[in-house]
């Protein structure tokens, strides 16, 4: 296999801290590489060094295989909210397009639609102002993955997606013939898509082939190595110590090299590998719980146009683990606000009249809540928002939380406690912030994508955490292995304000989808054969004598016959459409227009076909 990267080394610090020295390591052609390291150990940073947007400070080498194709997936991605989805991507996409041919160019552009479609984003034009972070996230990847480069790096690609874009994005990755490195915290997608761990620890770089489980097990077996070899010196050591130790006529220039071997063992003897972790010991408890949680009775909310919430009723028990998926946008976040109280009578209005009467003008960042929502009168409620962190980037660590003892267990061991908080990385900020709510013993953790920005070995430390937590839990995430460890049962956001209480891990919610959605299309297909079967007869039929007595109007019979020619003339239609799409020599224009009457040939069929349903089950 070729080698399309090599790096020797390289080193990068910020002022005292040492991130990572003297670094090397190389990735082949066909290598799927998950970058693991605690966070504030310089991921993104040997991410941005390899983008050549920041310099190694030890000079070094990083070499790429000439002429392969190279696509960087940063996690903050660059654009003008002002220009279209399809005017962003392909002015960014420049540098894979600017040699193409025409054909070749309008293929770049098919494959970038197609993969928008996939991503959920089916207009191109849509203004990318009007975008929330998660579909941005899902713009910068269909503009990646569109360039079939030969080698993706990517920092986080998961963050901000919601589980059916992980789903598609971990599918395209495992079965294209590429090669990776990425950052990446969720275990699922690492387990589907990688084939080698590489971590950083300590400075260096370790590799190990197969999945996550195996890297922990080939993990221990090294730090246990590393620790037996420490032992073995410091018995040296001793013996040498003694030696040291006697009389001076021993130590005579004869034997200088003696005494520097000493000096490099006492070093080494030092060394012992002790691995940090997070205890929650220190803030395990939670407050009194009482046995009303929250009720919620009728709950509907309206925003503009849009139902987030329709007549949703539950009441919430004590001790209770509730995971919450659904589509970005499909108003999880905001449900959460609303059950919690976390919101302010400007952003709100109870009375549907009063709404009416508001104008445009009035009405514009308020939305309409009905219904009824009682709290509990102990409720303690913890809420670990996404964008909640409003640290002073002034204060040091130990001014925003004046407990080393509790700051030492959470990783910020003594050196750290006067950083001020604006230097940290953006997984240190986040531990910060999780420390400052759990410290606070709620009895009703909310947690609204916990998992972003976290590194695997926190992750794991808190899901043990929130195991054994005492009050009751709500989670909003995308990380089907914290989901699968922590909630009882889910809420699933359908759209349009309707929610489902499904039993059961997110794992089975998949398994239940995936087997009812094939049942759906088997289903489908017997529908369209009963239909063609029935439309055949009732052609057949009519050239038959009609029995006097009909049921249908005149009308109804005319309209009856329109609609057998209209779904006949609709069936045709798709099948050309889709033809034309798979055949990749549309222009973007029609592929556009194509894509677009595909949908509303469906939505037409759909309709048509259960009027004529009705009117043949009156003959």
């Amino acid at each position: 296999m070729a080698s399309y990267l090599q790096i020797e080394n390289i080193s990068k610090s910020y002022g005292p801290k040492v991130l990572f020295e003297h670094i090397g390591f190389n990735i082949n052609e066909g290598d799927k590489i998950a970058l693991i390291a605690p966070n504030g150990t310089g991921k993104t940073s040997l991410m941005r060094i390899l983008a050549g947007k920041d310099k190694s400070d030890s000079g070094g080498k990083i070499m790429f295989l000439k002429d392969i194709r190279i696509a960087f997936l940063e996690q903050e991605y660059e654009h003008d909210p002002q220009k279209s989805i399809m005017q962003q991507v392909m002015e960014h996409s420049e540098e894979f397009t600017r040699d193409l041919d025409q054909e070749h160019y309008w293929e770049y552009e098919r494959r970038v639609i197609r993969l928008l479609t996939s991503f959920r984003l089916p207009d191109p034009e849509q203004k990318l102002k009007e975008l929330s972070g998660g579909e941005l996230k899902r713009v910068a990847l269909a503009e990646m993955l569109a360039t079939e480069a030969d080698f993706f790096i990517m920092d986080e690609p998961t963050n901000h997606l919601d589980i059916d874009a992980i789903e598609f994005l971990e599918s395209y990755l495992s079965r294209a013939r590429c090669t990776l490195l990425m950052v990446t915290h969720d275990r699922y997608f690492l387990d589907h898509v990688c084939n080698i761990i590489m971590e950083m620890d300590r400075g260096a770089v370790y590799t190990y082939k197969g999945n996550y489980e195996n890297y922990l097990e080939k993990r221990d077996e090294r730090i246990a190595n590393y620790n037996a070899e420490t032992d073995k010196v410091r018995n040296i050591l001793r013996r040498e110590l003694e030696w040291m130790r006697s009389t001076p006529q021993a130590r005579t220039g004869k034997a200088r090299y003696r005494i520097n071997a000493f000096h490099d063992l006492k070093e080494r003897a030092s060394q012992t590998y002790t691995q940090k972790q997070i205890s929650m010991a220190e803030v395990q408890g939670s407050s009194r719980l009482g046995t009303k949680i929250i009720n919620c009775k009728d709950v509907s909310f309206y925003y503009g146009d849009k139902c987030y919430l329709d007549r949703f009723t539950y009441n919430f028990q004590r001790y209770e683990k509730v995971g919450i998926v659904g589509r970005n946008g499909a108003g999880k976040s905001t449900f959460i606000n609303l059950v919690t109280g976390d919101f302010t009578d400007d952003m709100v209005c109870t009375d549907p009249a009063v709404y009416e009467s508001l104008t445009p003008e009035q009405r514009a960042g308020k939305g309409l809540l009905t219904g009824v929502i009682e709290r509990g009168e102990s409720l303690k409620i913890g809420y670990y928002r996404q964008s909640g962190i409003s640290f002073n980037p002034e204060d040091t660590v130990l001014e925003t939380v004046n407990d080393t003892r509790l700051l030492n267990r959470f990783l910020f061991p003594h050196d750290m406690l006067n950083n001020k908080v604006g230097t940290l990385s953006g997984g240190e900020k986040r531990r910060l912030y999780l420390l400052t709510i759990l410290m606070k013993q709620p009895n009703l953790l909310v947690l609204d994508e916990p998992t972003n920005d976290l590194d695997i070995v926190t992750l794991n430390i808190l899901e043990e955490y929130l195991k054994e937590f005492g009050g009751s839990l709500i989670i909003v995430s995308h990380d089907r292995h914290f989901l699968d460890r922590l909630a009882d049962h889910l809420f699933v956001f359908c759209g349009d304000g309707v929610i489902k209480d499904f039993i059961g891990s997110y794992s089975e919610y998949r398994a239940f989808i995936k087997e009812y959605e094939a049942q759906q299309r088997s289903d489908a297909r017997a529908g369209e054969k009963a239909a063609k079967e029935a439309r055949a007869q009732k052609t057949a039929a009519s050239a038959q004598p009609k029995p006097a007595k009909k049921k249908l109007t005149y009308k109804e019979q005319r309209e009856l016959e329109q609609l057998e020619k209209d779904l006949e003339a609709l069936g045709e239609e798709k099948a050309r459409l889709e033809a034309d799409l798979n055949s990749g020599t549309l222009p973007y224009e029609q592929l556009q227009k194509a894509s677009l009457r595909i949908g509303e040939i469906i939505s037409e069929t759909d309709a048509k076909e259960t009027r004529w349903l009705e009117l043949s089950c009156q003959l």
